[in-house]
């Protein structure tokens, strides 16, 4: 087993147990939109999004402990978003991580409502860790809300379901999912290594910009490559659904090998941008297998 899969499992570990607790800390009126907020964050996952924040602190010579709020708060995020995107105005998805979706599991109501809950939720939990400072605490907040919003995925996923059926050039894909993807997978490394380090050098925020951006477009490649080429058993979602709906993809525009290149060249950049880190005594190495594990897992 490898560094990172062990790490990978401790993590999954350690925000089953802090999730639910987060979500209790919101003191839901309704005990059954609280189930179902806890469904959407515990169905599964491979918690990517958390392990970059706590590797991203490590990389800045801070603790990942102290970037744990951050993780929960993007783990929130990154669920209420799943669970809107599934239902039947968006994807319209009755899996999702080999288990019925949220509007499956409860209702579509629910759902959306959870989702909200989810979205909003992270935010309060973000603010009230006193162990941040008032101005750290904002920072990361606003880095939260704009991944998040119409500069980022919100955005990034209404050009999507704008281009269902529709030409799209590599430009305009890649353009798409820096919102859709990886805003929130660049916000998960800004925002881990802000609430161990702060504030950061310049220096460091462009390494982890970069690093950040080369993985998430890197993560999307290997999705779009997923769709054509897994199943739905491990994919834990149906697979061919993006060719279904005709979605403008990577291995549509680039063919199958270039695709393939295109991730394997991103991860590359992403090595590169962390040199400057590594050069400063951080601890990169688990940011660098979360970059190759980008392109090699198969779900």
């Amino acid at each position: 087993m490898t560094d990172l899969s062990v790490r990978l499992q401790q993590v999954r570990a350690r925000m089953d147990e802090l999730l639910p607790a987060a979500v209790q800390q919101l003191q839901s009126r309704d005990p059954r939109l609280a189930d179902a907020m806890v469904y959407g964050l515990l169905n599964g996952g491979k918690r990517l999004r958390p392990v970059l924040a706590l590797a991203a602190a490590e990389a800045v010579g801070g603790s990942a402990v102290a970037a744990e709020t951050a993780a929960v708060a993007m783990e929130m995020i990154h669920s209420y978003s799943l669970i809107h995107d599934d239902l039947p105005a968006m994807d319209d998805d009755d899996l999702r991580r080999g288990k019925p979706t949220t509007h499956i599991a409860f209702d579509e109501a629910t759902a959306i409502l959870a989702g909200d809950g989810l979205l909003t939720g992270a935010f309060e939990v973000l603010l009230a860790d006193d162990s941040l400072q008032p101005q750290q605490a904002l920072a990361i907040s606003r880095v939260l809300a704009q991944a998040a919003g119409a500069a980022g995925m919100v955005g990034g996923q209404s050009i999507d379901l704008g281009h269902v059926g529709k030409a799209m050039t590599l430009a305009e894909l890649e353009y798409m999912h820096r919102g859709k993807t990886g805003a929130l997978i660049r916000a998960s490394v800004q925002m881990g290594a802000m609430a161990a380090c702060w504030p950061l050098s310049e220096q460091q925020q462009q390494a982890l910009t970069a690093y950040a951006d080369a993985i998430g477009l890197a993560f999307q490649v290997q999705d779009d490559i997923l769709d054509v080429e897994g199943d739905t058993a491990t994919l834990g979602k149906q697979a061919g659904a993006d060719l279904a709906l005709n979605k403008p993809t990577y291995p549509a525009l680039l063919g199958m090998d270039q695709a393939r290149a295109k991730a394997a060249e991103l991860v590359a950049q992403a090595h590169a941008a962390l040199q400057p880190l590594q050069a400063q005594g951080g601890e990169i190495g688990l940011l660098q297998q979360i970059a190759d594990y980008v392109i090699e897992r198969d779900h």
